[in-house]
């Protein structure tokens, strides 16, 4: 079995935000004990105090989380500048946390000896990983390499730290601790039961290209032309943003990941994006709606819902990009009423908006990272 329980505060004050919560979590979980958390934070909470409350609630509880660019639950929907926190507890799933600290130093190297060493612990399979990671400092592909080196195909899912827009300073927590330039994690292991779904709502548009020259997340050329003078060819003369991510197909892929324009350099013709591109992948441009952004959160849940081993779900974690709230404004709320809307029973949701997501595009597939895309994972226990 997996109990869980969701507290939100849009209490501007730390403790008494942090106060209210692990009311709202006690009389959720009853006499259960958790035995892991996540925790989703705006920027100026004092974060500090607010880790060592929660430890004090339920000490050495396995705790991991980070800053955000807005905050979601089945409390109080979507939120700013608010605090969420859920937590776990299961007789017969093993749930574990660590971290990888300084990891722009090394960052394949230091993801993999962070989760092999929690994999060690584990007396059951690994059946999947939640990742918090830094955004700022380090390539999240390269992370996710590190993680794959030591899991394998095992699925991860999670979202980049946000600071708002600042663009200066992400936190990740761990337990007590307050960083940065961190990967800290939760294995699950045991009678797991999940399910997931990613949808953007942008929609590819003419015809599929190759990148032929990319370093990194600069991205040269495209069919051996300036990057940018194929991305002016299709929308009239525009600089890149985040209106019309690229569309990038791994090899071997029929689905692809969005790559949401960062800058772009007049004189060299480059684009750069946010995150790695591999060089020989397809892309193409890619247009929506403000109604097609909206929709794919309904379309993220209804496919993981449709996929869901057994009865109902227990929880179900939202990882929603900072473009895609930035671009809704005002109406970045309808991305959790149009899942409500769907819900024939109540289910326990959390979720905060990234620096980019991570999941699979496919069951048995590689995890990627993404932009501009709305992941949605669904837990419980195997019947």
């Amino acid at each position: 079995m997996l109990k869980v329980a969701v507290g939100h505060s849009n209490d501007p004050d730390s403790q008494e935000a942090i106060d209210e919560i692990l009311d709202q979590c006690r009389a959720e979980l009853g006499e259960h004990q958790p035995q892991a958390g996540i925790l989703f934070a705006a920027v100026d909470f004092d974060h500090k105090l607010i880790l060592q409350q929660i430890d004090r609630a339920f000490p050495g509880l396995d705790l991991i989380g980070g800053t955000t660019d807005g905050e979601l639950s089945s409390v109080l929907e979507f939120q700013q500048d608010s605090l969420t926190l859920m937590l776990f507890s299961s007789d017969d799933i093993e749930i574990r946390a660590g971290v990888g600290r300084q990891i722009s130093r090394s960052p394949v190297d230091i993801a993999h000896q962070a989760v092999e060493a929690v994999q060690q612990q584990l007396t059951q399979p690994v059946q999947l990983c939640i990742a918090i990671p830094e955004s700022l400092t380090t390539s999240m592909v390269s992370i996710l390499r590190g993680i794959e080196a030591a899991i394998g195909s095992i699925p991860v899912f999670g979202g980049a730290t946000a600071d708002q827009w600042q663009y200066k300073c992400t936190h990740q927590f761990f337990r007590t601790d307050v960083l940065s330039d961190a990967v800290p994690f939760l294995l699950f292991a045991g009678n797991l039961a999940f399910s997931y779904g990613v949808a953007g709502g942008w929609y590819p548009i003419g015809r599929r290209s190759q990148i032929t020259r990319a370093e990194k997340n600069i991205i040269y050329e495209i069919d051996h032309k300036p990057a940018l003078e194929l991305y002016r060819h299709y929308f009239d003369g525009s600089d890149p943003g985040d209106i019309h991510p690229l569309a990038v197909f791994p090899p071997g892929e029929s689905r692809f990941f969005l790559r949401g324009a960062l800058d772009y350099d007049a004189e060299s013709g480059t684009i750069t994006v946010s995150g790695d591109v591999p060089e020989e992948a397809t892309v193409q441009f890619t247009d929506a709606s403000m109604e097609d952004v909206v929709a794919a959160s309904q379309q993220a849940f209804a496919e993981a819902l449709n996929q869901y081993p057994g009865g109902h779900p227990d929880a179900a974690l939202f990882f929603s990009c900072a473009w895609r709230r930035q671009i809704l404004g005002t109406r970045a709320n309808e991305e959790y009423q149009a899942i409500t809307r769907s819900l024939k029973h109540a289910l326990l949701s959390c979720g905060f908006y990234t620096y980019g997501e991570i999941a699979p595009l496919r069951d048995d597939g590689k995890t990627f990272f993404h932009n501009t895309t709305f992941v949605t994972l669904l837990m419980g226990s195997q019947s």
